[in-house]
């Protein structure tokens, strides 16, 4: 079994919304929204991956806080070691870059749309913590 593939993601709030991705149709879990974020290079930090996969991804420049969730989940063909950082945008405003789609969504969305198993775990907590949002 090959070692878990740490990846970092972001939970960006803004005005009681959150924002998520929609996977290219191209990619592992193709169609599926997630939060935005990404493998980690060799070397890199959590938080430097997600300042680049941010930049990369959606154009914008954030700034990193505290870390809220770590999940791991092992799909057939891989593992996946998430850890998930509250975000700040410090400039730009999120497009969809090399994604197919963004969303700012509240917490009575959150079943609207269709996220990875490995997020599930995450969801439910989003959901059942208010004080998130705010």
């Amino acid at each position: 079994m090959s070692p878990s593939i740490p990846v970092a993601a972001a939970l960006i709030f803004r005005a009681g919304k959150l924002l998520i991705a929609q996977r290219p149709p191209d990619k592992h879990l193709g169609g599926l929204w997630e939060f935005p974020g990404g493998k980690l290079e060799p070397g890199e930090s959590y938080s430097d991956c997600l300042k680049r996969e941010l930049r990369e991804e959606l154009g914008v420049e954030i700034s990193v806080g505290p870390m809220l969730a770590a999940i791991e989940h092992r799909y057939p063909e891989k593992s996946v070691q998430i850890q998930f950082y509250r975000c700040q945008l410090k400039s730009g405003e999120p497009t969809a870059i090399d994604c197919s789609d963004l969303e700012w969504i509240g917490p009575h969305d959150l079943d609207l749309f269709t996220f990875p198993p490995a997020d599930a775990g995450l969801v439910l907590d989003l959901k059942a913590r208010p004080e998130l949002w705010e």
